[in-house]
């Protein structure tokens, strides 16, 4: 439909693709984690970026998923420079023994891209008792970020390359608990919803990056923190809703965002040369967009830091 097509102010739409977004750019030289690279938007948001010259680590929890993933693109793309990293970004063990491995190998960091995610799932609690959506979504996030946060600054300082942090959100922040986030409920399996739980870590995800991209400005460093909204995408994100899925499978060509659409977004504000020097935003469609005004509360954003922060210690 032509509303998809309506470009913004950035040139691009609904219907770009993440070739589109990027074509020019020159990534070489720029090192990038990817989390959830093995499947969806993350699969194609590593091929994008190797295609441009980025080398690209995918950090995956499904070793054999990722290491296919590896070989299909380096397949398309013989230049392409990937490597397959575990991570589980549910475990806070999982997620320092990847920021450990990451810089005991001796690579800078120029662009980190937080993607992975689970969506809708019953309720379950992570390794570290903490109720699995906002663990994985948010929390695991959270501490990669803040584990990686000096690598990336070194990497900046030393290349005199802006260092850009990307946090994968959703509009279902919108559908999240009236107060927002829980904090004295994280773990209240009566009370537990499923697509309120999912739309809560969503909005944990906009908080922290606001809240980070504050603090890397107080720091005066050359990294920027922005988070997106990748749109309604036809992928296996829908896999834990049986009823959902089925729709999706029959009509998700018709109606949703395909993968190439889906990560175009996340590559823009990794790569494109507009995005320089903008942090603290929300994109949605390739342009900048705005959030719901509790996921602007800055007093909120500052109470889940803490927050997180003691949980992730």
């Amino acid at each position: 439909m032509w509303l998809f097509k309506k470009k913004g102010e950035s040139g691009f739409s609904y219907s770009s693709t993440a070739e589109e977004v990027t074509i020019g750019i020159d990534g070489s030289g720029l090192i990038a984690i990817v989390t959830g690279a093995s499947s969806g938007i993350g699969a194609e948001t590593t091929r994008v970026l190797a295609l441009r010259g980025v080398h690209v680590i995918m950090a995956v929890r499904n070793m054999t998923a990722g290491k296919d993933v590896k070989e299909a693109i380096v397949k398309e793309i013989p230049a392409a420079k990937v490597d397959v990293m575990e991570l589980d970004l549910s475990s806070f063990d999982s997620v320092k023994k990847f920021a450990a491995d990451f810089i005991s190998s001796g690579h800078s960091l120029n662009i980190l891209i937080n993607n992975a995610g689970v969506m809708a799932i019953p309720f379950m609690l992570s390794k570290d008792n903490i109720e699995l959506q906002f663990a994985t979504n948010h929390l695991g996030h959270f501490l990669l970020t803040n584990l990686l946060l000096e690598k990336m600054k070194e990497t900046a300082c030393e290349t005199k390359r802006e260092g850009r942090i990307v946090n994968v959100a959703s509009d279902a922040h919108y559908v999240t608990y009236p107060e927002g986030i829980r904090f004295d409920k994280i773990n209240d399996q009566e009370s537990y919803s499923k697509f309120s739980a999912y739309g809560q870590s969503k909005m944990a995800n906009i908080l922290s990056t606001y809240e980070l991209a504050k603090r890397l400005k107080e720091d005066g460093v050359e990294i920027t923190a922005n988070s997106l909204n990748p749109g309604a995408i036809s992928s296996n994100l829908f896999r834990h809703m049986t009823i959902i899925n089925g729709l999706v499978s029959t009509i998700g060509k018709l109606l949703l965002k395909n993968v190439q659409q889906g990560a175009a977004t996340t590559c823009y504000i990794a790569l494109n040369p507009q995005v320089k020097g903008v942090s603290g935003e929300y994109f949605q469609d390739n342009n900048l967009a705005t959030p719901s005004k509790k996921a602007r509360n800055m007093d909120l954003a500052k109470k889940l830091w803490d927050f997180s922060m003691d949980l992730v210690k």
